[in-house]
């Protein structure tokens, strides 16, 4: 004959009992998974805010060694310093300078005998010199005088340009005005009166606070249309 259980199923105990089942289950469990994200979630964040603290705490320290390192060092920086600009002012000195006296020299040896200078002025700074110098770059030499003829003139111009450092010799006047004329043509009465720049144009120039470097071209148009006058007059 066939047992038969009669214990009601909620009851029974045992392997083939029924499990209890809701939704209550579901919910303390995802409760407690999502609160022990969020104590991870705090641990994580607490941890990276103290690395932060102590990185900062590190920068901190490090910053304070390297502006006392530089406080000690400062003196040697502005030695450093003035030693340089030292050495950059005595440069431009050495650099700047120029030879007068080897060109007084040779313009004493290249003068020839029927020229007689009334005026010589020597520019070495830009910004010196008459309205004629301020188209050279480098130093220059005024000469004003008198010669026989525009021949000695023109043979003055071509000794001017044997001497040495000489660029370009530019003729700005050359007259044959009978009598003679105030300023620099005084004692030249019958002779031809002339008026040369002498530029050395590759020789440093000391520069004048407050002056501006002339242009190139500017420089070789004076030349150019002063040596066209002195051929138009000489011819």
């Amino acid at each position: 004959m066939r047992a038969v259980n009669l214990i009601p199923p909620d009851l029974r105990r045992g392997d083939h009992a029924p499990l209890r089942t809701g939704p209550l289950a579901y919910i303390v469990v995802g409760a407690l998974a999502l609160a022990l994200l969020g104590v991870t979630l705090l641990v994580l964040a607490g941890n990276e805010v103290s690395e932060k603290k102590d990185e900062v705490k590190t920068l901190q320290r490090e910053d304070k060694l390297a502006q006392a390192r530089a406080e000690r060092l400062a003196p040697y920086t502005e030695f450093q310093s003035m030693s340089e600009q030292r050495v950059q002012t005595v440069t431009s000195l050495a650099d700047s300078r120029f030879d007068w006296p080897r060109v007084m020299r040779e313009l004493a040896l290249v003068l020839p005998g029927g020229v007689t200078l009334t005026n010589l002025a020597a520019n070495a700074a830009l910004g010196e010199g008459g309205e004629a110098a301020k188209g050279v770059k480098g130093p220059s030499l005024e000469l004003e005088g008198c010669a026989g003829s525009q021949d000695a003139v023109a043979g003055f111009i071509t000794a001017l340009k044997d001497v040495d450092g000489v660029t370009r010799v530019g003729l700005e006047s050359s007259s044959d005005e009978e009598g003679g004329s105030s300023g620099s043509g005084e004692g030249c009465q019958g002779k031809t009166q002339f008026h040369l720049i002498v530029a050395f144009d590759a020789a440093p120039l000391i520069p004048v606070e407050g002056a501006e470097a002339p242009e190139a071209e500017e420089a070789e148009s004076s030349s150019a249309e002063g040596e066209s006058e002195g051929t138009e007059e000489g011819g």
